[in-house]
């Protein structure tokens, strides 16, 4: 990659771990005990979302009834319950990206909307967590994605600009976040894929994290993105 790039920010959940269809089941579980069935079909509608923001999703959705406080407590606990034993598996190329960046000599940052306790933890079990320069958690800022404040945040965090750094995303809202913010997005799709916004918004697509070490990143392409955007 050429020097224009300095930085490289990750999402987390779904980007860096296959932690999105545990979400979903979990969502699913403790929604059929409290009665409300199939809520885990809005696990869509919500990727990216911090807790707050999300926690509003379902009022909006189900009604100021909806027990938000006992859900979120039932799916962290079920969520627990369901991963591996040895942890929520990484998505494929997670080692080898970190890896290769650390040594090309990229900084790196996480921006999750996820809260820092449960990320600390993913990223610890993981083995991965020492690869990063700087994290921004969901419950740090005050705007969720699609806002770019989680975003420009890191970059802050990291003493770059905006337009030295990359995201890697697999949600939209995350995609239009980083976009907002004036970065680089890639995305690299889980469990929605992109539309033709959210191509028109990104830099580059790759189907996993190992395609986004080959990305042949030139000035030439980021300048034209850029006009593109612009």
């Amino acid at each position: 990659m050429q020097p224009k790039i300095r930085a490289l920010v990750f999402d987390m959940d779904g980007l860096l771990f296959d932690s999105e269809k545990v979400v979903q089941k979990s969502w699913y579980i403790a929604g059929e005990r409290l009665g409300y069935p199939n809520v885990g079909d809005h696990i869509y509608h919500t990727l990216g979302f911090n807790v707050v923001r999300r926690s509003r999703y379902f009022r909006e959705t189900f009604g100021e009834e909806f027990p938000v406080e006992t859900f979120n407590q039932m799916t962290r606990e079920i969520f627990n319950e369901l991963k591996e034993p040895e942890g929520v598996p990484k998505k494929p190329g997670v080692d080898e990206l970190l890896s290769y960046a650390k040594e090309e000599g990229y900084l790196l940052a996480v921006a999750t909307s996820s809260g820092e306790a449960y990320s600390r933890t993913l990223l610890k079990e993981g083995g991965i967590w020492d690869y990063f320069d700087a994290a921004v958690f969901g419950d740090m800022v005050t705007h969720a994605k699609p806002d770019p404040e989680i975003y420009l945040k890191a970059c802050e965090k990291l003493g770059v600009k905006p337009s030295e750094a990359a995201a890697l995303e697999d949600s939209p809202n995350g995609i239009r976040s980083a976009y907002a913010a004036g970065m680089y997005p890639i995305v690299i799709p889980d469990l929605v894929r992109p539309d033709e916004e959210i191509k028109s918004l990104s830099t580059w697509q790759c189907e996993s994290l190992f395609d986004v070490i080959s990305i042949p990143v030139s000035y030439t392409h980021l300048r034209a993105h850029e006009t593109a955007a612009n």
